[in-house]
């Protein structure tokens, strides 16, 4: 395969941060500057639910969850203490950006980007871990990535990291990118870095120490346009920075199997489901109801009333509920029977000892977190590219996640095929891709 004769793309995904953060990504300097010269969108609504795989996996394939597949983090295991992460490849359907990329002949790096494990991509460090007693992080990282590249990675730079703290985890990411394109000059690199979103979890989603994770993320950005600069590379380069949903501040969780426990829906022993008729498997602002028999009229008109006395009694937290098909007209799970969307500083937990708990700093729980309809007011996130192929300083007022693989796509000189997103106008130089 020949390859096409387009400009590198670099793209950075910086999770969780939104559209509440520009103010003050606006007072940094490399941020500041970055922007003033970008072509972008202040309000990206993402996907439904608004978790970090269901997004990424939309940003590389153009689709809604219900068409790509990755409709949550987690796979549906009741029957485990700790689910699996939908971490591989091949649990998207259809195909991705770095698919069709390697098809082109461009060389593709990918660092800790979501559901990439045992992709076909030439510089793979997954974002996968050990997750079972019986696995080793070596092992599974190994398994899952590119071997040689993975061992030279952290040979170098695995001093950094301690498990998934931050900003150990983002500094090892760092080092990493900025020693891929220094020394391999991939044409197509990803990179996701999770500082912000960390800090949202654990201490809110408007904490001051946000800021602090911001600013860490501004120096990244300096180093990234540094070496670019250094190595020649700045003018023939599109670098894009995006995000994939915001947060919301929370302070209590609602465990729906609890009450599916008490109407004899579902048993448990030792803290594992060992069966069940009505299931919830949550998406934190959000949450999936299961049916095992989808065809039992009689049970779904039970847990249909058992959901309109929950959205009736505010400490429920409740906002309101879905059925299929609308469910999946709004681009979330086919397989569920229904949806339920919290109210703000309210989300959802898997667990069945206890109907609610208090959630917040200091209790064990989030103090944030996303996953709630991609509408809500102030939680929109974010997309701006610099780069040769893009209009300077042009603003469009709003797009979706979805559009975000057309634009790249676009960029890229390939096709994704039938995406439910589009290239909005104005954002790109045309003539530079025909």
């Amino acid at each position: 395969m020949i390859k096409h004769e387009r400009n590198r793309l670099i793209v950075l995904s910086l999770d969780a941060v939104g559209s509440m953060d520009l103010p003050y990504m606006n007072t940094l300097p490399h941020f500041r500057a970055f922007f003033k010269r970008a072509a972008g969108c202040r309000r990206v609504l993402s996907v439904y639910p608004s978790l970090t795989y269901p997004a990424h996996t939309s940003i590389v394939t153009g689709l809604y969850p219900a068409r790509h597949g990755i409709v949550n983090n987690h796979k549906v295991q009741p029957e485990k203490r700790k689910p699996d992460w939908l971490w591989q490849r091949r649990y998207i359907r259809g195909t991705t950006l770095y698919d069709e990329a390697r098809k082109h002949g461009l060389r593709v790096a990918a660092l800790l980007w979501p559901v990439t494990g045992r992709a076909k991509i030439r510089y793979n460090l997954p974002e996968v871990w050990a997750n079972q007693p019986w696995e080793n992080q070596i092992s599974v990282s190994m398994g899952n990535g590119s071997p040689l590249y993975q061992i030279d990675l952290y040979r170098r730079f695995g001093h950094m990291i301690r498990g998934v703290s931050q900003p150990r985890l983002d500094n090892f990411v760092q080092a990493s990118l900025l020693y891929t394109i220094r020394r391999f000059k991939p044409d197509v690199t990803f990179a996701h870095f999770t500082d912000v979103d960390s800090n949202r979890h654990i201490f809110g989603a408007s904490a001051l120490c946000i800021q602090d994770a911001l600013q860490r993320h501004d120096r990244r950005l300096g180093e990234l346009l540094s070496l670019l600069d250094a190595l020649g590379m700045e003018q023939k380069t599109n670098v894009v920075i995006l995000g994939d949903h915001c947060q919301k501040d929370v302070s209590m969780a609602l465990y729906p199997n609890y009450w599916f426990r008490k109407k004899g829906w579902l048993t448990v022993e030792k803290g594992v489901v060992k069966s069940w008729r009505v299931l919830a498997r949550e998406c934190d602002g959000a949450c999936y109801i299961y049916l095992k028999n989808r065809r039992d009229s009689e049970l779904k008109e039970q847990v249909r009333r058992v959901l309109e006395k929950w959205r009736r009694e505010p400490s429920f937290g409740l906002e309101r509920f879905f059925e299929q098909p609308e469910i999946e007209r709004m681009g979330a799970n086919r397989d569920c029977t229904f949806m339920l969307e919290a109210k703000d500083g309210f989300f959802y937990q898997n667990e069945s000892d206890e109907p609610f708990r208090q959630a917040g700093y200091g209790s064990g729980l989030h103090a944030g977190t996303h996953g709630y309809l991609p509408d809500k007011a102030g939680y929109q996130t974010i997309f701006f590219g610099v780069g040769p192929d893009f209009v300077p300083g042009a603003r469009i007022g709003s797009m979706s996640l979805v559009d975000e693989g057309p634009i790249l796509a676009r960029l890229l000189g390939v096709s994704l095929g039938n995406t439910d997103g589009r290239v909005p106008g104005g954002l790109l130089k045309e003539e530079n891709l025909v």
